[in-house]
């Protein structure tokens, strides 16, 4: 089955607001064999929503919208769609009586807009709202299904699963979609594929996406299949070849992101870790809590912007500062030294750089990052240029440091075969 989703709401097509719930609903109809071919946009115009409707009834089996449910005159969705349809609108008392009673039961009297949501187009099937005053609707015809979902997040998202999954399901072939994620760092987008196009390309059935962003690339493996066994055992086919090709820049074949496999890295080995942090503001601090847990692993950490704080609450000397400046790799090894000593920590973080936009200089530009990483022996140091805004800079000084940890683990076990995850 084929499917589509239009999100209704002038306000969705400002750069203001987003369509978060298609997201939710392409995850769900996925999981019911449905793929959705097509998802759009439309605002509050009657002729809009009609058009919209009319062109996905020509192309999917099951269209499913959200928004223009509400009570005020620029709530369009079932007014549209019962005219495309040539259904008359029906008050539906029960509908009515229920808004009603959700009013009297906050101690607010019922305005008389509101009345137009108990309205129901011809043959139309009332999906309650648990969680709001807009009740969904649930219509057929041709053998297509239309369902209109009210917009806010939490009424959809409760309506879909406690009145929408079962009836679906009902209709649904056994065809399912079966998915890996595989997730890699250190590794320019066009090498990566340059090493798995070879792999990937040799299985017709199975669409393959890379998706790049900073300091990671994303590997999506997709069929549909009503064969699930046998689509695993391709898949994982896949993922083992993918994962000999690129050894140690594979870091997750199960979707996670770096701080959870450093997490999980750092909590296998009973280890603790702690952060000194310039240039990346506390965002390295901020990733490694992510995780429920993550007492066991981090100790703490400190921001230490200015040069009388890196010597007074890390123990930088300041001669060294004053001879290599604060952004060097002399001054990211004592950082990341002297957080291990202060907090008795396994591993000791420091970053320095300069994010940007402005400070650079010719011999230390915007984009430069000095990351360290002490574990009471010889410091490993790495100094890279990061392209990109400010932002961009400090994220994937933060993705560095992560990828750091995880490789410092990999080498000591003597697993150089990629993701342990």
């Amino acid at each position: 089955m084929k499917a589509e989703i239009i999100a209704v709401g002038s306000e969705l097509l400002t750069p203001d607001r987003v369509d978060t719930n298609s997201l939710f609903l392409t995850s769900e109809l996925n999981k019911l064999g449905i793929e959705v071919t097509r998802k759009g946009v439309v605002r509050d115009s009657r002729a809009d929503i009609r058009d919209a409707f009319s062109q996905a009834l020509a192309r999917a089996d099951v269209i499913v919208a959200t928004g223009g449910l509400g009570p005020t005159e620029d709530d369009l969705t079932r007014e549209a769609v019962a005219e495309l349809l040539g259904r008359k609108l029906e008050l539906n008392p029960e509908v009515l009586r229920t808004i009603q009673e959700r009013f009297r039961s906050i101690g607010r009297q019922m305005a008389e807009t509101n009345v137009r949501q108990a309205m129901v187009p011809e043959g139309g099937q009332v999906l309650e709202n648990k969680r709001g005053s807009a009740p969904g609707l649930w219509l057929e015809s041709d053998g297509r299904v239309i369902i209109l979902l009210p917009g806010p997040p939490k009424e959809m998202e409760t309506m879909f699963a406690r009145q929408v999954i079962e009836r679906l399901g009902k209709r649904a072939s056994d065809k399912r979609l079966i998915a890996r994620e595989l997730h890699a760092t250190g590794i320019p987008e066009s090498d990566l594929d340059e090493r798995i196009s070879p792999i990937y390309s040799k299985y017709a059935d199975v669409q393959t996406t890379i998706l790049a962003a900073p300091g990671e690339i994303q590997i999506h493996l997709r069929t549909w299949s009503d064969d699930a066994r046998a689509s695993e055992k391709l898949l994982d086919e896949i993922v083992e070849r993918i994962t000999i090709a690129l050894g140690e820049n594979l870091f997750s074949t199960k979707a996670e992101s770096l701080e959870e496999v450093v997490a999980n890295v750092l909590i296998q080995n009973k280890a603790t870790i702690s952060t000194a942090e310039s240039c990346t503001g506390g965002l390295l601090a901020e990733r490694l809590t992510r995780t429920p847990g993550s007492s066991a692993y981090f100790l703490g950490g400190v921001v230490s912007y200015s040069n009388e704080l890196k010597s007074s609450w890390v123990d930088v000397p300041a001669e060294m500062i004053q001879a290599h400046g604060a952004v060097s790799a002399e001054v990211a090894v004592a950082l990341a030294d002297g957080i291990r000593r202060r907090t008795g920590g396994t591993l000791g973080v420091g970053i320095t750089g300069v994010a940007g936009p402005s400070g650079g200089t010719p011999e230390k530009p915007v984009g430069l990052v000095h990351i360290a990483l002490a574990d009471g022996g010889a410091p490993r140091e790495h100094g890279i240029r990061f392209p990109g805004d400010r932002e961009r800079v400090r994220w994937q000084a933060s993705q560095t440091a992560l990828d750091m940890v995880r490789r410092y683990y990999l080498y000591a076990s003597g697993k150089r075969g990629g993701a342990k995850g």
